[in-house]
């Protein structure tokens, strides 16, 4: 049995640890924890039992959309990437609703801005060197409901925002010297039909369609292989460290006011 690790937030790096220590496996739901500490505690922890395999859950790195985009980016399919556009949101004032709960770890960064971020390190394959971000807080539930960032990358930037008091939206946008890759549905695509990126170079607009699969049943699979052969998971602990500390900065950034340094 293969422990998958959804609960809120808060609980993520204590029951992983707890999952590490009765001897399982285990998949760890985005985001990994509440802080880059929490991370850096689980990675150590994981350290502890090398036999074990320990990966945080971003199930849309798995899917095939994503996977043909960076080989086309690694490629130079589209030239030098110099700027990528993203967001994802949607409406949530349930005071009772996990994204609403500070305390569990709640807010629209940590529940899907991370994706945005995510992406761009993926995209990019580097990390940020600088940090600016603008973000409003809910009055009542004090946990972010609008989160706007600019990531600088010594390629290009990556432009993005997050919400949880916005209409249901998701979008993606990939630009590069020679074309663009634009998204259909960049974060959760339907199970029930195929998916879409659509990849234009100069006057040429090439749509490229995906059979239809589920993400999840994608990167369970692929951390399972890693278990059977004993190989590295697709998606190392470190990674998670990384996306935790970019969204630490993007609320210092706010706090100060001025871009921040990684």
């Amino acid at each position: 049995m293969l422990p998958i690790l959804s609960f809120p937030n808060h609980l993520h790096v204590q029951w992983a640890i707890k999952a590490l220590e009765a001897g399982k496996h285990v998949l760890v739901e985005k985001p990994i924890g509440l802080s880059s500490t929490e991370a850096k505690k689980l990675l150590k922890a994981s350290q502890k039992h090398p036999h074990l395999k320990v990966m945080e859950a971003f199930m849309y790195r798995h899917h095939p959309q994503w996977i043909k985009t960076k080989e086309l980016v690694d490629q130079g399919a589209i030239g030098d990437i110099k700027t990528i556009q993203s967001s994802f949101s949607f409406f949530e004032d349930d005071p009772k609703s996990i994204v609403n709960k500070k305390e569990w770890g709640g807010g629209s960064l940590m529940d899907i801005g991370c994706y945005s971020i995510s992406l761009s390190r993926f995209i990019y394959g580097s990390e940020p060197k600088s940090i600016a971000a603008i973000i409003d807080y809910h009055p009542e539930f004090k946990v972010d409901v609008l989160a706007s960032g600019i990531l600088e990358f010594e390629q290009g930037t990556s432009i993005f925002f997050s919400s949880t008091q916005l209409a249901d939206n998701q979008q993606a946008q990939i630009f590069g010297t020679k074309g663009n890759i634009k998204f259909e549905w960049p974060f959760n695509p339907p199970t029930d039909k195929p998916s879409k990126i659509w990849v234009t170079i100069g006057d040429d607009c090439k749509t490229i369609e995906f059979e239809t699969c589920n993400q999840y049943s994608l990167q369970a699979d692929l951390f399972a292989l890693a278990i059977i052969n004993n190989t590295p998971v697709p998606t190392p602990l470190e990674d998670a460290i990384y996306n935790m500390m970019v969204i630490e900065k993007m609320e210092e950034s706010n706090l100060k006011k001025k871009r921040v340094t990684l």
